[in-house]
């Protein structure tokens, strides 16, 4: 049977979230995880419907795609299909002729698994590597301890301050209430939770969402920042011990996340919290 490169219709979503939670376990390369696309859900269903691209094979999905921008497409694939030539030379197909419907002209980049035959495609096709980022882990089968701060995990009532600790920690944020409700709206937010840390005078100074992807899956922090007007004081290892509670809470077997390298504040901060770095991973990038 040939494969074929579809989108799916807003009914369709959850098909897509349900297979993207059955490829999560623990020891997979660093991939596309349910809570990316709860994440990006914030823009609301339709247009995450049109970011997604599926490939399937006489009806079982392959691969699953995320347009993070029309520049970015971030892609998984089933761990059983990750080395399937015939798989591997359709993708590169569709990610190379723009006329396909995944990816503009120029200069752009794909995000795979590390040990997937695409990526050898890929750079024998002329694609180069892209700048390091470092997956970080922390095994949750031991009991995490109290992160030393008060936590609240936020509803309906309390978006505004989970958005707005969000746009004072990243100076392009553009995440409004809004944006929240649509993405808990989502089907994926109905395993994720918002948390947000206070400090002693009860100023929201850090937030995180976590994403679950069932009991005994690693569970995702997507994404996580701190207050600029309160850095330095350990608040970002507070919330991502935090995170990593509430994912134990949820049944995840172990908690995710992945920064640029070159962002060494980060990387300080998940490995304070307990998380392990994994070896680095890089995207592939064509040049225009």
């Amino acid at each position: 049977m040939a494969i074929v490169l579809g989108k799916p219709e807003v009914d369709g979503l959850s098909k897509a979230v349900g297979v993207l939670r059955g490829w999560q376990y623990d020891g997979a390369p660093m991939q596309l995880h349910p809570g990316d696309l709860g994440w990006f859900w914030r823009f609301g269903a339709e247009a995450t419907a049109a970011a997604v691209r599926i490939w399937s094979r006489d009806g079982q999905i392959l691969a699953i795609g995320l347009l993070d921008g029309p520049e970015l497409l971030r892609l998984t694939i089933a761990p059983d299909a990750q080395r399937d030539e015939e798989l591997a030379h359709q993708l590169v197909e569709d990610l190379t002729e723009p006329e396909r419907g995944v990816l503009m002209k120029g200069k752009v980049y794909v995000e795979a698994p590390m040990g997937a035959l695409v990526q050898d495609l890929l750079f024998e096709d002329g694609w180069n590597t892209d700048e390091p980022w470092t997956p970080l882990r922390r095994d949750l089968t031991e009991p995490v301890k109290d992160p030393g701060v008060r936590i609240k995990v936020i509803g309906p009532e309390q978006a505004h301050v989970r958005t707005g600790v969000q746009r004072a920690s990243f100076d392009r944020s553009t995440f409004t209430d809004e944006h929240w409700h649509a993405m808990a709206a989502g089907t994926p937010y109905a395993d994720a939770r918002c948390l947000v840390a206070y400090d002693d005078q009860g100023n929201a100074v850090a937030a995180v969402t976590v994403w679950s992807a069932g009991p005994g899956k690693p569970g995702l922090l997507e994404p996580m920042g701190v207050h600029r007007n309160h850095r330095g004081h350990g608040y970002g290892k507070a919330i991502t011990v935090a995170a990593a509670a509430s994912l134990q809470e949820l049944g995840s077997s172990s908690a995710i996340v992945c920064t640029p390298s070159s962002n060494a504040g980060a990387v300080a901060t998940y490995k304070a919290a307990g998380f392990q770095p994994l070896p680095e991973i890089r995207d592939r990038r064509r040049d225009a």
